[in-house]
């Protein structure tokens, strides 16, 4: 019985390698698993229950909070605001302001933000978490809870967000592994299969919270990343069809709108560039992109320099 639950989730991981001149000068190792909304692994490469934390790639769901409190309604938030809180932003004026538009809103003090100043910067309204923050504060102010200690793992806005994901994966909320991420809020350790299940629910269009959160982050890409991140480009080329989200660490999630399926990736260690190589040949390879899209792409991030690009070498077979 054992035996057969690795070959079902487990096969040979994806080799990604920087080639200069063709030539193999440094390897990359990812893991990739693609779920439906109902949680079964359909494809595999590498170790679909590789365990890891989903760092940024949370933000959707920590938006849910927000959706489902109804302080969207209570502060007249719109789609801009909701899209900047799923994103991991470039601290643009722009994105610093839609940030603090939503502390306007619910009457906040940029002080009362907890996510650290960035080097260089002025405001903790230029962090890429200022978003996620701010929304996590309109709750706060919502409900009367305490905003000093919002980031506590015990606080109510964090049992609340911590609630929807535990309901999702039908997980005990108590049997979660939690940790700091940078920006000082929880984030938590999960099975790459459960990334992948987590976005295959949020495209699925079956709640209205979720698809609120995805129309959003479609609609409004520019808020999620900026111009040349990865989630940003991808949503742009592909109009809706596909919402993404980041994190640290070699971390990519994206769900396919409307059928209600997820890809998550891990690179071993950790490399920006490999996961986003490993993204657009797991989605050329599942056809939910088109040829002209993966080459677009491509172009911009497998080409490393003048001489160089990254090459990914393996397969994504169907587990069924």
């Amino acid at each position: 019985m054992t035996s057969s639950r690795v070959n079902r989730h487990q096969t040979k991981e994806l080799e990604i390698q920087l080639l200069r001149e063709g030539i193999a000068e440094s390897t990359h190792l990812a893991h990739v698993a693609v779920c439906d909304d109902r949680g079964r692994t359909l494809s595999v490469a590498g170790n679909g229950e590789l365990g890891t934390f989903i760092r940024s790639a949370l933000k959707p769901f920590q938006a849910l909070a927000v959706t489902a409190a109804g302080a969207l309604e209570r502060y007249g938030l719109d789609d801009r605001d909701l899209a900047i809180m799923c994103g991991s932003h470039q601290g643009t004026i722009e994105q610093a302001r839609q940030a603090f538009h939503i502390l306007w809103q619910a009457d906040l003090d940029p002080m009362a933000l907890r996510c650290p100043t960035p080097a260089g910067k002025k405001s903790p309204l230029e962090h890429n978490c200022s978003g996620k923050h701010a929304g996590m504060l309109a709750v706060c102010q919502q409900r009367n809870w305490p905003l000093a200690t919002y980031l506590d793992r015990g606080h109510p806005i964090q049992k609340l967000i911590l609630t929807r994901i535990s309901e999702l994966l039908g997980m005990p909320s108590d049997e979660f592994i939690c940790a700091h991420d940078d920006c000082g809020a929880p984030t938590y350790f999960m099975q790459l299969s459960q990334m992948a299940s987590l976005f295959a629910m949020l495209s699925s269009g079956n709640n209205l919270d979720m698809e609120r959160i995805v129309r959003a982050m479609t609609s409004h890409p520019d808020m999620v990343g900026g111009p040349g991140t990865f989630d940003t480009t991808l949503m742009n080329l592909t109009h809706g069809a596909l919402v993404s989200k980041s994190g640290a660490e070699g971390i990519q999630c994206i769900g396919r709108v409307g059928e209600g399926l997820g890809l998550s990736i891990k690179v071993i260690d950790g490399a920006k560039r490999a996961k986003y190589a490993t993204a657009i040949f797991a989605l050329r390879q599942l056809g939910w992109i088109t040829p002209t899209v993966a080459d677009t792409l491509a172009e911009t991030y497998m080409k490393v320099g003048e001489f160089t690009r990254l090459d990914v070498m393996g397969d994504l077979p169907m587990m069924y």
